[in-house]
């Protein structure tokens, strides 16, 4: 896992975090195509990099290494909208996107509304991930909601969001 987002959001998840697994990987933006193939050729066969969510020139050099650019987006007018000038980076780049709702209400219906217009401009992938608790408590410790609650349904939800993209990923 690489961080590129000044948040750090994903980097203080994994410093709290107590498994030695996932791997995670600082590099320096501006040799990114480098510490890649250093990554590769120690044996990494996935680098998943987390990108800030405004346009920047780093999410520019992350695109040109990218084999598959999955966008997470609420379902809110304001995210929405906010998602067009990403969408036209990744199409710019020639790059396969895949829009991921998350932080969706349960039974709402501006979740349905907004898999409708993102389908306008690409894939939509089939699994929805909802706004819980679960999802928040695996923030403070560095766990994730499988290791929270293995049976729950942000484990599910997570787990077939990653077959999905498994299966995106096979087809790169």
């Amino acid at each position: 896992m690489i961080d590129t987002d000044p948040q750090g959001s994903l980097s203080s998840w994994w410093n709290e975090r107590q498994a030695d697994t996932p791997l995670f990987a600082t590099v320096d933006i501006a040799k990114l195509s480098d510490h890649l193939k250093e990554l590769k050729n120690a044996g990494i066969k996935l680098a998943i990099i987390d990108t800030p969510p405004a346009v920047t020139d780093t999410i520019a050099k992350v695109l040109a290494e990218a084999d598959l650019v999955l966008i997470p987006t609420r379902p809110s007018p304001h995210d929405l909208r906010a998602v067009g000038s990403t969408v036209e980076l990744v199409q710019a780049a020639g790059k396969r996107m895949v829009f991921v709702i998350n932080g969706a209400a349960p039974r709402a219906r501006i979740t349905a509304e907004a898999a409708i217009a993102l389908s306008q401009h690409g894939t939509v992938a089939p699994v929805t991930i909802y706004q819980r608790t679960d999802f928040a408590a695996s923030m403070i410790d560095g766990r994730t909601v499988q290791e929270i609650d293995a049976s729950s349904r942000s484990a599910e939800e997570v787990e077939k969001i990653w077959n999905y993209v498994s299966t995106q990923l096979r087809k790169s």
